[in-house]
């Protein structure tokens, strides 16, 4: 070998080196930059939300490289509407509020994961007064529904209502629609002679000591249905989408670090998920006169 060739080789051999150095130094940077945007339905306060997410975003973080932005919304309204606008990359839905963003952005939405415990979603009635033992002596009394958007708080329980031969509009005295575990405080309080709320939530309540189950307690408990999940928006990219459900599934509760994020979402474990387990839930508000 010649040393003028060796020479350029070695030339050749060296911006070879540079420029592959080059494009990962861009290819990490552009990783880096990425953020993906996630947010989820209201049913709890801003603050609790952010909370609860907190770790799990942190974890999401290392599993995508990716920086991960929690944002809260005014309304469920809002979820849907940033998801189909891709404002938002990933939301936490309820089952109803899937099926909402289904249609609004026609079949595309995308329910990655789910809790375990999703599969076997339940909404518990409350009351104080010692006269309601069954539905059916809701009749003629006032009634707290959750926010108007709720699967848990207001659709399926209205559905089951109406499965029991009532009418809330022309068999209640009077119906409210207060939000996020407001219908709690208005039941506690006597300003509304029943309400509902999911059972997660009331699990919570009464652990934390927030609600006195001998005054108020629960008088009925609904089938189970399926309700909430993870859902990206249907143009992301697959990768990220698999990068995102793999993490999802990797976690699991014998790793402290990962019961510790579990604990906070309330899951013993997340599972696939897929729109057809959100059907019935589609035919329970359309039932209801909720969709068309």
């Amino acid at each position: 070998m010649t040393t003028s060739f060796a020479r350029r080789l070695a030339i050749k051999q060296a911006l070879l080196a540079v420029a592959a150095t080059s494009a990962l130094v861009s290819f990490s940077a552009s990783a880096a930059d990425k953020v993906l945007r996630v947010s989820a339905i209201p049913d709890e306060a801003p603050t609790e939300l952010q909370r609860k997410f907190k770790p799990l975003g942190e974890y999401l973080s290392k599993e995508t490289g990716m920086k991960v932005v929690f944002t809260p919304v005014s309304d469920y309204a809002a979820v849907v509407e940033s998801l189909a606008t891709g404002k938002l990359d990933m939301a936490w839905l309820g089952g109803f509020t899937y099926v909402q963003a289904k249609i609004r952005t026609k079949g595309t939405a995308n329910p990655i994961v789910q809790r375990a415990e999703d599969a076997v979603f339940t909404s518990r009635f409350i009351t104080a007064d010692p006269a309601i033992k069954t539905l059916e002596d809701l009749k003629g009394k006032t009634f707290a529904f959750g926010a108007p958007s709720s699967t848990s708080g207001s659709l399926m329980p209205r559905y089951f209502i109406q499965k029991a031969g009532i009418n809330p509009e022309k068999d209640f005295k009077n119906v409210a629609y207060s939000g996020a575990r407001c219908h709690r405080g208005l039941v506690a309080a006597g300003k509304a002679d029943a309400g509902v709320l999911n059972t997660s939530v009331w699990d919570k309540l009464v652990e934390a000591k927030k609600v006195d189950p001998a005054k108020v307690r629960v008088f009925y408990t609904t089938p189970e249905y399926f309700d909430y999940n993870w859902t990206v928006r249907g143009d992301l990219d697959p990768a990220i989408t698999k990068k995102l459900t793999d993490a999802f599934l990797k976690l699991d509760p014998a790793n402290p670090e990962h019961k510790a994020i579990m604990d906070l979402q309330r899951a013993s474990k997340f599972i696939a998920s897929k729109p057809e387990n959100y059907q019935g839930i589609e035919d329970a508000a359309k039932a209801a006169g909720l969709l068309k």
